[in-house]
């Protein structure tokens, strides 16, 4: 496979194909990383820093817009993910720069999932947020959206988004998205039994007593 050389910016999060993502750049070797892609329309790679490692997976980045210079060369800048790299041979310091590199091959994904499984993910995200009372929109309909779009809204740890990230079959990251979600559901659904539970606690009950 073909690989290309792409200046990295290691952060401990997950970035996805299609994200847009705002970073405020303030470290020497990323202003001088961003100032290059700004310059000459060059891409980066984020890789997710995780268990103190740089991860083999990563998302290649697209610069959107410098919306803000500051006078110690600071920048407010505007991203979206592109696409999915590996990284073959990683650089801890690029020959005559400051930031981190690596050799790369581009890798293939798709979005194409199944509108049923789409359906079920939204119930069951419709009802963890109605447990949790969490007021953000979800997405519209069941063709809207695809996992890459709503992973960080369905509570997954660090290493569970990148688990999803690594999966380039949609209906495979659906069914991660899934087989997670009936995982999380009845524990919220404990937690919200216990919740009222408490809040009852000193009122007055209408109980009816057993015939002993």
């Amino acid at each position: 496979m073909q690989t290309v050389f792409l200046p990295l910016f290691p952060l401990r999060l997950v970035a996805y194909p299609g994200e847009e993502l705002n970073l405020h750049i303030f470290e020497p070797r990323y202003k001088q990383l961003i100032s290059e892609c700004e310059a000459k329309g060059t891409t980066f790679g984020i890789p997710s820093y995780i268990d103190d490692k740089v991860q083999t997976i990563g998302t290649e980045i697209q610069l959107v817009s410098v919306d803000k210079h500051y006078p110690k060369g600071e920048m407010d800048i505007r991203t979206r993910g592109i696409g999915l790299f590996k990284i073959n041979e990683f650089f801890a310091q690029v020959e005559n720069r400051l930031y981190t590199g690596a050799e790369v091959e581009r890798i293939s994904f798709d979005t194409q999932g199944d509108f049923l499984k789409n359906e079920k993910i939204l119930e069951y995200l419709g009802e963890l947020y109605n447990i949790l009372q969490i007021r953000k929109p979800l997405p519209e309909n069941t063709t809207s959206f695809h996992t890459y779009d709503i992973a960080h809204l369905v509570g997954f740890s660090l290493q569970q988004e990148y688990e999803l990230l690594c999966i380039t079959n949609e209906q495979s990251r659906q069914d991660y998205m899934i087989q997670h979600m009936e995982k999380l559901l009845p524990m919220a659904r404990e937690m919200e039994e216990l919740r009222r539970k408490v809040q009852m606690n000193g009122h007055f009950k209408n109980i009816l007593p057993p015939e002993v």
